[in-house]
């Protein structure tokens, strides 16, 4: 079994890809807009452009997404986090840092009483974030 996570935008999923990509690294292996799919006949001709399915392969992991459509509106991320664990101080904090830039930090990365860095931080596109790069064991 695999978890995944599943993020939803509001016309800017594309741009957030990208961004990811770039930050986080991996392939981005999908990026279908509405409008060339069938699902264009169940959505507005305003969203053809907008993302209907976004995934970017990062190892073992995926992080998927798409746009909120007239429909089916973006209400925002609420109650919940996208964890990026890394085994290198410099690494989390360049992580923190790109993910940080243009966004609202909550906790500034540091060292914590868990972690030899740790930060929150809510992304340009309204997702947040925990950094965390564990003591070693």
């Amino acid at each position: 079994m695999k978890l995944n996570t599943y993020l939803k935008f509001d016309g800017d999923c594309k741009a957030a890809f990208e961004f990811y990509q770039k930050t986080l690294g991996g392939e981005i292996e999908a990026m279908v807009p509405f409008g060339e799919t069938p699902a264009r006949e169940h959505v507005s001709p305003l969203a053809y452009d907008r993302i209907m399915h976004a995934h970017l392969q990062i190892g073992d992991y995926a992080l998927m997404g798409s746009d909120g459509t007239p429909e089916h509106p973006h209400e925002g991320v609420k109650g919940s986090y996208v964890t990026v664990q890394v085994d290198d101080p410099a690494e989390a904090e360049r992580v923190f840092e790109a993910l940080s830039e243009d966004g609202k930090v909550e906790m500034p990365i540091q060292e914590t009483f868990w972690a030899l860095r740790y930060g929150s931080t809510v992304d340009r596109f309204g997702v947040p974030w925990m950094v965390n790069c564990s003591r070693p064991a």
